[in-house]
């Protein structure tokens, strides 16, 4: 059975959304306002927000600055390759970033997918937990964010690779 909860954040209201299984609940999607592809609620799912007690505890220490890795079941989901390029998200560490381009060059993906490999991260259903916020363009610039770019700089910013900009 699907189950979700909302929990309010820095970004917004994110959306949890889980699969009950023998062992518990699986997360299977962390999504935020605006985002592309983002799931909607759905009549039949269940509202369950003490299912989501641990994410959401997680998620709290993370924008409280206390937690810099996710330790969060989730349900792993996609083809080899989006599963090769997720996972390769997971091992960026808090507080890096990377470049399209040296992502693919770790994974072995030719310069010409390079494309193919920024839909897979564009496509990435666990907002926040892989964190494809922390892949940005060679020369430094904030490139597609499912959730808007102006997201992925506050949590770049967050996590102390950008400078907080005075106005």
């Amino acid at each position: 059975m699907t189950a979700y909860t909302t929990i309010t954040s820095p970004l917004g209201e994110l959306l949890l959304v889980g699969e009950h299984t023998e062992d518990g609940l699986t997360l299977t999607s962390l999504s935020m306002p605006g985002q592309k592809n983002a799931p909607a609620i759905q009549s039949d799912w269940l509202h369950d927000p003490d299912g989501f007690a641990d994410t959401t505890r997680q998620l709290a220490a993370y924008f409280a600055g206390e937690l810099t890795e996710f330790d969060i079941e989730f349900t792993l989901s996609g083809t080899d390759f989006q599963q090769r390029v997720w996972r390769a998200l997971e091992e960026i560490p808090y507080g890096t970033s990377t470049t399209y381009g040296k992502l693919a060059e770790r994974l072995g993906v030719d310069r010409g997918r390079v494309q193919a490999l920024g839909a897979v991260i564009g496509a990435n259903p666990l907002l926040l937990v892989r964190p494809c916020h922390r892949v940005i363009g060679a020369d430094g610039t904030m490139r597609g964010y499912a959730g808007g770019v102006e997201r992925k700089v506050q949590l770049l910013t967050h996590e102390g690779v950008l400078q907080p900009t005075l106005i």
